[in-house]
């Protein structure tokens, strides 16, 4: 028994309804013993929404859902005929991550596990553009990060002077990046 590990493209949105689906049809099919693992890299990210801390999972890459098989024909079938799924990654005839490919890919994911990653990331200091509210498209320097509150505070230059502005919502600035 040959136990590789494939790359599936899934509908995006769907990847765990595919992975729940494939395992329980394995075991419908009497292939649980080819269909080892069904795996969905993911990290938690924390959003402040009114206010409140909220940690949400999300899947780092979306549309894709990682298979730890026995590949056989008939296994390579039922993983096809299985609702969500569109192909093996290149498509064709399935080709297996290789054992470094595996074990970069399994010290990252170990590596971030438990981890809270914040879903804006803005430090003080960074040149941002303000994208709602009264100062719109004024671009000004964090001077401070509230994380807890979900806020920051900007100094823009209004009239030649510099001006702090307050409480705005991380999602009311967009970092400007020199790329």
């Amino acid at each position: 028994m040959s136990e590789n590990w494939y790359v599936l493209q899934v509908f995006s949105g769907q990847e765990k309804k595919v992975q729940r689906s494939i395992l329980e049809n394995a075991e419908k099919t009497g292939l649980k013993s080819h269909v080892l693992e069904v795996y969905i890299p993911t990290e938690n990210v924390v959003e402040v929404k009114s206010g409140q801390k909220v940690i949400r999972e999300k899947i780092l890459w979306p549309g894709y859902v990682l298979v730890k098989m026995d590949l056989s024909d008939e296994v390579w079938h039922f993983i096809k005929s299985e609702n969500g799924v569109l192909d093996f990654l290149g498509g064709g005839a399935p080709s297996p991550l290789s054992d470094k490919e595996v074990d970069e890919l399994v010290k990252n994911l170990t590596a971030e596990e438990g981890e809270v990653v914040h879903k804006y990331n803005i430090d003080c200091g960074d040149v941002v553009k303000i994208t709602e509210g009264v100062f719109v498209n004024l671009t000004g320097t964090v001077s401070e990060i509230f994380q807890d509150k979900g806020k920051l505070s900007v100094l823009v230059s209004i009239f030649g002077r510099d001006t702090k502005v307050d409480d705005l919502e991380m999602w009311q600035v967009e970092k400007i990046t020199n790329d």
